[in-house]
């Protein structure tokens, strides 16, 4: 790979960055929203630093032409004698300035920004991701009296376990996610993915549904129902499950990797 086509990689890669993070919403796919001016000040640098050496190679190039026009015919002569006398001085050794063969591979991903959108994460990832972690709450505020009580997985998780109070009991709640099915059969999760950096990171919160035929693997649902009493509510012992009492497709967030309260439906 050659000086020009390492620039052009350079300009590639800032503007794939750029149509990700700047023009669509590509980039959540990738990371947390708050990166986006990160990767639009990446995408702008990477795209300046390509234009900058292609200016910079084509002012030495003309340099070069302009010294060897006005090079002493003589001294050429002595110099290439004297080169010969040493082996063709480079002309048998190896050009550094080049970059390896396998650096071509790296055209993959700076072209999947800007023709291929990777699918999002989904039930594939999340039936084998490590399931996050509950943190421990002491204090619970009162629940409002709206039902059906729309609800986080984190939040419904953490009041069934956690709640002495236990104030979710007979309480109807909506909740919003995608399915997942269980790999052992027989059964499926409501889930989100979070992101706490990046893809890389992610994990996942699940709550298992009850009472209901598992819908397409990956489809976006809201499901409303009731705890399913399996364990003594409020501890860890209760299964952060819901006896489902009705679902319904709808579009996937903007945003899929975060863990949002479901919108009231119009």
């Amino acid at each position: 790979m050659k000086r020009p086509v390492q620039m052009l990689l350079l300009v590639l890669t800032g503007v794939g960055l750029l149509h990700a993070s700047l023009f669509s919403d590509l980039y959540l796919r990738y990371v947390k929203e708050g990166l986006r001016p990160l990767l639009i000040v990446s995408g702008v640098l990477l795209v300046l630093l390509g234009l900058a050496g292609a200016v910079l190679d084509r002012g030495r190039e003309g340099h070069d032409a302009q010294g060897e026009a006005s090079h002493d015919p003589r001294r050429h002569a002595h110099e290439g004698e004297h080169d010969h006398g040493h082996g063709h001085g480079q002309a048998h050794g190896h050009d550094h300035s080049v970059a390896p063969r396998i650096a071509w591979l790296l055209f993959l991903p700076a072209l999947s920004l800007l023709l291929y959108a990777p699918p999002a994460l989904g039930a594939y990832t999340a039936s084998r991701a490590n399931d996050k972690a509950v943190k421990e709450q002491k204090r619970f505020d009162p629940l409002p009296a709206t039902s059906p009580l729309p609800l986080t997985l984190t939040q419904f998780t953490t009041r069934v376990q956690q709640d002495p109070q236990r104030a979710i009991k007979g309480r109807s709640v909506r909740m919003t996610g995608f399915v997942t099915p269980d790999k052992r059969g027989g059964g499926w999760y409501l889930t989100r993915i979070i992101f706490t950096c990046c893809a890389a990171d992610s994990q996942s919160v699940k709550v298992r549904m009850y009472g209901t035929t598992a819908p397409p693997a990956d489809a976006w649902v809201a499901v409303t129902g009731t705890w399913h009493a399996r364990g003594a509510l409020g501890t860890r012992s209760a299964e952060p499950a819901l006896d489902v009492r009705g679902t319904r497709r709808i579009s996937p967030p903007v945003n899929a990797y975060t863990d949002d309260l479901p919108l009231m439906p119009s």
